[in-house]
């Protein structure tokens, strides 16, 4: 009988040579499927990038929060609650043991209060000097102030400026105070992110963002001096007195006020012009400014016409002069078009107010004035306006 052996193991070498060959013709088929799930197309890509520029920007809020929180405060009024009761009341039937435990423990130990978030405020430096809005602590004749870790401390008001609307507190305390950084409002664009902190309806710790929506608004009607910073950013009642921070973590703007037209729009006070405020409230207790002593109004063109002036949208008209001024000293007459101060052109009301507002108290500033067609040069010394 003839031996099987070699024929079945040319069958299992012809098998073993097809199955290598098969292999081979497909190892880039296999090889493309099983890299396949790991290929990415640029439309892929882009997408990634975009989720990494996003989370970037949260991380950006997370930083900042941690940041800036602890160099936030909560400003609360706190009024007593248990009114002191007489020594004496002859129609109780209590033993007189009683009635005299009764009235110590109502007048020295019994004492109660209630405590109320009214605005938010920010640490200045370690020494307890913080800088909160006026009329957060206008009314107030007890303040508590709360920080961000639960220690509470009462403060007394420094100084105000109604101007402005800046007040500075000052709290006593051993501890070494948080303080935040500080940044530069003037850099500002519209549409960059912005964060704003405070404690709204008392929720302290409050964060909300939002885009700068616009910068050197006037005319608001919240204070005398305004050259605010709009935002977007949620901005309710008790964030009045936080801060506005850049995606820097530095303080860029002071939250004081939402407008009554509606929602989405707030407005803070720039970091230059609260920190000038803030240090000649901590100084002197009050903010020294420029005073002519004098009313005055934009210059229309039909203002312009009347009074014969040919430079157009320069010039603020003098309306009214108080007696005993330095206007009136200098020789300013009401019906006056005041088109220089120190050199400078005057191109708006609010220009020329922030001009005399921001000169040394006693300068002799030439101002140069239309009259009766002509041009004249006045010598003005400059007074103090009061706070």
């Amino acid at each position: 009988m003839p031996d099987s052996k070699p024929a079945s193991r040319f069958r299992t070498l012809a098998w073993g040579c097809l199955i290598l060959a098969f292999a081979f013709i497909n190892a880039e088929f296999f090889l493309d499927s099983y890299t396949a799930p790991i290929k990415t197309s640029p439309g892929s890509l882009e997408r990634s990038q975009e989720y990494k520029n996003l989370m970037d920007l949260q991380n950006a809020f997370i930083r900042n929060a941690k940041k800036i929180k602890p160099s936030v405060v909560s400003v609360n009024k706190v009024k007593e609650l248990v009114e002191k009761s007489s020594w004496y009341d002859p129609h109780t039937t209590k033993p007189w043991y009683a009635v005299v435990r009764n009235w110590f423990n109502q007048n020295l130990t019994g004492k109660k209060y209630s405590v109320e978030n009214v605005g938010s405020g920010i640490i200045l430096g370690s020494n307890g000097h913080i800088l909160t809005n006026y009329h957060v602590v206008e009314k107030l004749d007890r303040i508590l102030i709360k920080l961000s870790d639960g220690k509470e401390y009462f403060a007394k008001v420094l100084g105000h400026d109604t101007y402005t609307d800046l007040a500075v507190l000052k709290i006593s305390t051993l501890r070494r105070l948080p303080e935040p950084e500080f940044g530069q409002s003037t850099a500002l664009d519209v549409g960059e992110w912005v964060m704003a902190i405070g404690n709204p309806y008392g929720l302290e710790g409050t964060v909300t963002v939002g885009v700068v929506s616009g910068t050197g608004r006037t005319d608001l009607g919240f204070s005398h001096f305004e050259n605010f910073i709009q935002t977007d950013a949620s901005i309710n009642p008790g964030n009045s007195g936080g801060p506005l921070i850049n995606l820097d973590g530095q303080i860029v703007g002071i939250n004081t006020a939402v407008a009554a037209i509606g929602s989405g729009v707030s407005f803070a006070i720039p970091v230059e012009m609260a920190l000038e405020v803030g240090d000649q409230l901590i100084r002197n207790g009050s903010v020294e400014r420029g005073w002519l002593g004098i009313g005055i109004q934009g210059l229309t063109p039909e203002l312009a016409d009347t009074f014969r002036l040919k430079t157009p949208g320069v010039g603020v008209l003098v309306n009214s002069i108080e007696n005993e001024t330095p206007a009136q000293s200098g020789g300013m007459l009401r019906g006056d078009i005041i088109i220089q101060f120190d050199g400078k052109t005057i191109s708006s009301l609010k220009y020329f107010q922030k001009l005399v507002a921001d000169t040394t108290i006693g300068k002799v500033v030439p101002v140069k004035i239309f009259r009766d067609g002509k041009e004249k040069v006045l010598s003005i010394k400059v007074g103090k306006m009061n706070s």
